[in-house]
């Protein structure tokens, strides 16, 4: 979207792809009034309190930033947010409980993936040469493939165990996707921006803080502090054309030269379906994963040997990722809270927990601590969000950021080279107004 002169805009939700591009709006010389129909600002990327413990502030997801996620930590920047006291950066750790798994250091690419798996526990010679060659080969093909390529076709001649112990992990990481369904071509892209880009791309970023902080109530601030109109609780019913010598959308009565739908996929396409019935088809056709996150109090000085661990997940261990929210987010004052991370969730709920506390009472009898210890696990909270994340699957069409003269749609989903991270909702939100 190009503008010669200052144009007035509405932007619909105020998530992250909401506010980056209500940012980059600002920026552009625009003028900019947000609507959210929620309650709070921040999208699916929130926080939210424990029944019965209103002084527990929970995250409702585990959301990772990496360090080759520029824009995201660009706009924070330039909001106010201070990334040593927001976010906890750490080397690219994939290890498991019992040590196996990959570790890089904080050298410059390629010598800290190479390092790491050279160093690398349980893996044959044999393993890590052919895990070499597979990268050498990805990057000789400029991290690309055909798009009908699955993760697994793209991975195709590494062992089980090189499978199991990082690329799946990996896989659903960054695509919420298990490996033999998701997309080569996207995974492909996120590995050469994380592991070929500049230092610290690979690095880790885990929120210290509740998710609400480190973006979302900062970039109100900005906007605020920059005469946007905020409004929550404000939702769009429908949006209206007014084709005439001066055309304009009309939304709570007030005219705009220019709308950007940030809103959920299905929310956009009842919006825009009048205009354009074949993008809002194509958009409520994408299909979504869910990711259940099992928040376990273990006794107080139960720590983690690292902030996030990797579990080995099979059909009766669910969770991929376990993360010490005790050491991550000490302001927070929860010593032993562990959170359990299970993407691409297909059981219920109690099914889950039941997996779930088995694999935290494993992880604990590994970790060396005690019957007591052990015996006292609790489950706290569980937050299943349905459509969490798009099925990040080969051959899939996203829907365009235009479906109409005038208009633009953000968000995750969006077409676009990312899975649907924050750095993809962020991506796409700065690409609506450029």
């Amino acid at each position: 979207m190009t503008h010669k002169n200052s144009s007035k805009i509405a932007i619909v939700g105020a998530g992250w792809a909401g506010l980056s591009a209500a940012i980059s709006a600002i920026q552009a010389g625009h003028q900019v009034t947000l609507f959210e129909a929620s309650r709070h600002w921040g999208g699916r990327a929130r926080s939210l309190k424990v029944q019965g413990k209103d002084a527990l502030v929970l995250d409702n997801g585990q959301h990772i930033l990496i360090g080759a996620y520029h824009q995201s930590l660009r706009l924070m920047k330039l909001v106010g947010v201070d990334e040593a006291s927001a976010l906890w950066r750490l080397p690219l750790h994939l290890i498991k409980p019992d040590g196996t798994g990959l570790a890089l250091n904080n050298w410059p690419s390629p010598l800290n993936l190479v390092w790491g798996i050279a160093t690398a526990k349980a893996w044959r010679l044999l393993d890590k040469w052919r895990l070499l060659q597979k990268a050498f080969e990805w990057q000789r093909n400029k991290f690309s493939c055909d798009a009908h390529l699955s993760v697994a076709d793209v991975c195709q001649g590494l062992p089980q165990r090189l499978m199991q112990d990082l690329i799946d992990p990996l896989c659903v990481a960054a695509l919420n996707t298990p490996s033999h369904e998701a997309s080569g071509r996207v995974f492909l892209r996120v590995m050469q921006d994380a592991l070929l880009g500049p230092s610290g791309s690979a690095d880790l970023l885990l929120p210290k803080q509740d998710l609400g902080q480190i973006f979302p109530h900062a970039a109100i601030r900005w906007l605020q502090n920059k005469g946007v109109d905020c409004r929550l609780g404000a939702r769009i019913d429908n949006l209206i054309w007014h084709e005439n010598s001066t055309p304009h959308w009309e939304l709570h009565g007030a005219h705009f030269d220019q709308v950007v739908v940030a809103t959920t996929a299905s929310e956009a396409a009842r919006l825009i379906a009048p205009f354009n019935a074949t993008w809002a088809i194509q958009t409520e056709q994408i299909e979504y994963e869910a990711i259940a996150t099992v928040y376990i109090q273990a006794p107080t000085h139960v720590q983690l040997p690292h902030p996030m661990m990797a579990l080995v997940a099979h059909p009766h261990a669910p969770a991929q990722f376990v993360f010490d929210r005790g050491l991550i987010c000490q302001q927070a004052n929860t010593p032993g809270l562990l959170a359990f991370v299970a993407s691409a969730f297909r059981e219920s709920k109690v099914a889950l927990e039941a997996q779930v506390m088995q694999q935290a009472l494993d992880l604990l009898k590994t970790l060396g601590y005690s019957a007591k210890d052990i015996g006292s696990l609790q489950v706290l909270q569980t937050v299943v969000e349905k459509r969490a994340t798009f099925a990040c699957i080969p051959n899939l069409q996203r829907p365009v950021s235009n479906p109409h003269p005038n208009l633009r749609v953000c968000g995750d989903y969006i077409d676009g080279p990312y899975p649907a991270t924050l750095e993809g909702a962020v991506m796409s939100g700065i690409q609506a107004i450029v």
